[in-house]
């Protein structure tokens, strides 16, 4: 490297101390790792239609035979079918843009992928969402978990069975909606179930309306339900049942800290199979501040720590910095022992274009797929404040696709998943993730103006992603 004659350059007299002042501002900043993007490559592409419904359980009674009666503006019941059109959730209110889907649905939808679990050989766990959004809209949306057998090469996925979950000893300790039954069989205006991990022989689902941790059995059975109490501190949501119907933020910071859907969206499973890491999708409220958490300008969420053996939670939680207000945490599995994936995401846009010009339209999406990652976080390197470092991240706007195996959007060397929710993902082995999306049925379209979400299983090579350091 050459320099010019006059370099050094003569500085004015004030600026020493301007360069000391800078210096200092400096070593005072917190230190910041840069993040590294790194790409990932798609290795399998399938979809379970929109469309697709399931026969209710008989003894669950006729009230089940349909569902979605409750999702008109009025929410009174609605019982022709295909009566509500639906529109997307995302864009203008001023310009609504129709999904192309409607309510209600003969049989219940499966619909919404909230969670995900490999189970070997291209089979898997996946839950549904807790209906159409609310508890008041999914009154007649009953609770399911699918064995889905998935054929890469066709891009096809088979239900090959449906467990209802259902409370017949009265394990749930509130009041739910077929509380008059035998069977009790759930549904989405008691729990909104969004993740799910096997632990031994059962499986464990987190909740967003508590926040709770449900333990059901392999046949889908309530177990119990665990609090999510740390220390003297119980996180409560506005529609925890000890708390009726509140508003959601800004409240009452006095009487809950959980904002109304944001709850127990992501939770990991060390390992070992000791421990479960729920975490808040949104930043918790801070009551001192009366907003939502956030350091040095940016909001943060908090990860906890529950042990299998005592179903107590630890003293320890780990905070993860969001890059932008208005993003969520959508799910978060462990890679090994200290290293993790969260999926971090806008909650305002979907669609991979046309982008719409400066005046909202409604023939093409107001607001494209902006920020959609899944990061590498370490558990193990947090500073001083307790943050964990984000090591490297994938952009799911940008998936290398060298070898066309899209099943749905334009197959091109550049493949986008633009679904407003990347809900959740899985490892599947020591290279390879699967990321589903929840399709909000009937209101998410964002892979094709006027056309529903499918439900989709994107197998992603993330070797680069696994190996960043």
């Amino acid at each position: 490297m050459s320099f010019p004659p006059d370099f050094p350059p003569r500085l004015p007299p004030h600026w020493p101390v301007v360069l000391l002042v800078a210096g200092l501002s400096l070593l005072a900043a917190p230190r910041v790792r840069a993040q590294t993007e790194v790409t990932a490559v798609l290795a399998g592409h399938a979809l379970v239609p929109h469309d697709t419904t399931v026969r209710a359980p008989r003894n669950a009674g006729p009230f089940f035979a349909t569902a979605g009666k409750f999702s008109a503006a009025s929410r009174l019941r609605t019982e022709t079918l295909g009566s509500v059109p639906a529109n997307t959730f995302v864009g203008d209110p001023k310009y609504p843009r129709a999904s192309g889907g409607a309510l209600p649905v003969q049989g219940q939808s499966v619909q919404g992928f909230s969670g995900i679990v490999a189970l070997g050989k291209d089979t898997f766990l996946a839950l549904t969402d807790n209906g159409f959004g609310s508890k008041v809209n999914s009154q007649d949306a009953l609770l399911m978990v699918h064995r889905l057998q998935v054929d890469w090469a066709t891009g096809q996925v088979k239900r090959t069975h449906t467990t209802f979950l259902h409370d017949p000893d009265h394990k749930i300790p509130f009041a739910i909606q077929n509380e008059a039954t035998r069977e009790r069989y759930l549904t989405g205006a008691d729990l909104d179930i969004e993740s799910i991990q096997v632990v031994g022989n059962e499986w464990w689902i987190g909740d967003e309306f508590g926040p709770y941790v449900v333990r059901f059995d392999a046949q889908g059975k309530a177990l119990g339900l665990i609090e999510a109490t740390v220390g003297d501190k119980t996180y409560r949501s506005p529609d925890h049942y000890g708390m009726g119907r509140l508003p959601n933020y800004p409240g009452d910071a006095g009487t809950w800290d959980v904002r109304r859907s944001g709850g127990f969206e992501p939770m990991a499973l060390s390992k070992d199979g000791r421990t479960l890491h729920p975490m808040f999708e949104w930043p918790l409220w801070d009551a001192t501040a009366k907003a939502q958490e956030q350091h040095d300008g940016k909001p943060f969420t908090r990860i906890l720590s529950l042990d299998v053996a005592s179903r107590r939670y630890g003293a320890q939680q780990w905070k993860y910095r969001f890059e932008a207000t208005g993003h969520v945490a959508a799910d978060f599995q462990m890679l090994d022992a200290t290293t993790g994936l969260v999926i971090e995401r806008d909650d305002a846009s979907e669609g991979a274009g046309p982008g719409c010009p400066d005046a909202p339209r409604t023939d093409c999406f107001t607001r494209p797929a902006r920020f959609k990652r899944i990061y590498k976080i370490d558990l193990a390197q947090t500073d001083a404040d307790g943050f964990v470092r984000k090591v490297a991240f994938i952009d799911l706007t940008k998936i290398a696709n060298p070898k066309r195996l899209a099943k749905v959007g334009p197959n091109e060397e550049v493949f986008v998943l633009p679904h407003l929710g990347p809900e959740g993902l899985t490892v599947v082995d020591a290279r390879h993730i699967v990321v589903v999306n929840d399709n909000n049925f009937p209101f998410s379209s964002g892979r094709q103006i006027g056309k529903p979400d499918d439900n989709e299983l994107t197998l992603l090579d993330i070797g680069a992603l696994v190996e960043a350091k």
